[in-house]
């Protein structure tokens, strides 16, 4: 078998998400495919559905349960667990593919030796294979035959694993699964992943259909999914130790782990949750002060976030409940200043 497509499905009936996301998968036009969707305990109609579609296509989709929450990187797992295909691809149950997807993808790893390969992606918010706001992933210099300057580039933009494909024998080689039970799974397994293979090619269009909703998880901002972050960037350090992969790409993981334990989270935290916690930040730049205690002077951090990015950090850094207080008091300003323009214009 060519290729097996792994579906994490949780509560997606409602709208038609899930129905459209899997006809597009139904319809691909490469052949000897096989599509599993794993239902990760789900309390609506998804798993009927799944059954439904099960019975209908009988030869290439097969619906599995899961009768706890193991969230989407351990319904991922268990596809993999049981997947046949030579080639293996993932997809969200709210987002769906152009028909031509994965064919290009293969024929693109075939004709120029790859073990992954991947695409762009466009942004959505209505169900549509009309191109939307167009999502450029991975760049030039990261693909071909994989070596350390393209291994760092990876690191620290390993880009969205839903738009590859991946040869199933380097998977099952090392052992590569994603972690289970938390959100922001990728954050931590797709540097980890690339790091295993050794040759990455692009089809640069965007096949990949992201649909932007209030029930995404990266929509809904809480204290849980912020405390996922932090978990996620803890892990991906431990697994680049485990696998002996952190020492030669050290600059490269802290510079991953700022972005996504400290900055990403701080900032998101701020502007998403409701009633923010001194405890909270104090517990961030703790982490930061354990694990890389001069990551502002790592040179990818001072070339990628902006002035004032970099001074509202230093300032946490410094005095978590002094930066609480200036955010706070900055944004109302800022919106304060916002709302009276749009008013005097209207």
């Amino acid at each position: 078998m060519r290729l097996s497509i792994i579906v994490p499905v949780y509560n997606m009936a409602a709208d038609n998400k899930l129905r459209f996301c899997l006809d597009s998968l139904i319809n691909q036009t490469i052949a000897d495919y096989e599509i599993i969707a794993v239902d990760d305990a789900s309390t609506d109609e998804s798993l009927m559905i799944l059954k439904e579609y099960e019975s209908k296509y009988p030869w290439k989709f097969k619906a599995v349960q899961s009768y706890e929450n193991v969230k989407q990187g351990g319904a991922r797992n268990k596809g993999l667990d049981i997947a046949r295909g030579r080639w293996i691809g993932f997809v969200d149950s709210d987002d769906w593919v152009a028909p031509d997807m994965y064919e290009k993808l293969i024929k693109k790893a075939e004709k120029t030796g790859a073990d992954v390969v991947g695409c762009d992606y466009c942004m959505v918010d209505t169900h549509t294979m009309n191109i939307g706001k167009l999502m450029p992933n991975n760049t030039t210099d990261q693909t071909g035959v994989l070596d350390h300057e393209r291994y760092k580039k990876l690191v620290m933009n390993p880009g969205s694993m839903v738009i590859k494909v991946y040869l199933k024998a380097v998977i099952d080689a090392y052992g590569l699964r994603f972690p289970e039970r938390s959100f922001y799974e990728d954050n931590c397994a797709s540097p980890i992943w690339m790091l295993h293979f050794t040759h990455f090619e692009k089809v640069d269009e965007p096949l990949y259909y992201y649909y932007q909703h209030g029930t995404s998880t990266v929509h809904e901002i809480s204290v849980e999914k912020c405390e996922a972050r932090l978990a996620m960037g803890k892990r991906l350090i431990e697994e680049a130790r485990r696998y002996g992969i952190y020492k030669p790409y050290r600059q490269e993981f802290e510079f991953a782990f700022s972005k996504i334990y400290y900055m990403n989270t701080l900032f998101t935290y701020m502007l998403g949750v409701r009633k923010t916690r001194l405890k909270f930040l104090k517990e961030i730049a703790d982490g930061m002060k354990q694990e890389f205690p001069d990551f502002q002077d790592n040179i990818y951090y001072q070339n990628t976030f902006d002035e004032e990015q970099k001074k509202l950090a230093a300032m946490h850094m410094q005095s978590p409940l002094k930066f609480k207080l200036y955010f706070q008091l900055l944004y109302f300003y800022r919106n304060k200043i916002r709302h009276s323009t749009g008013k005097s214009g209207a």
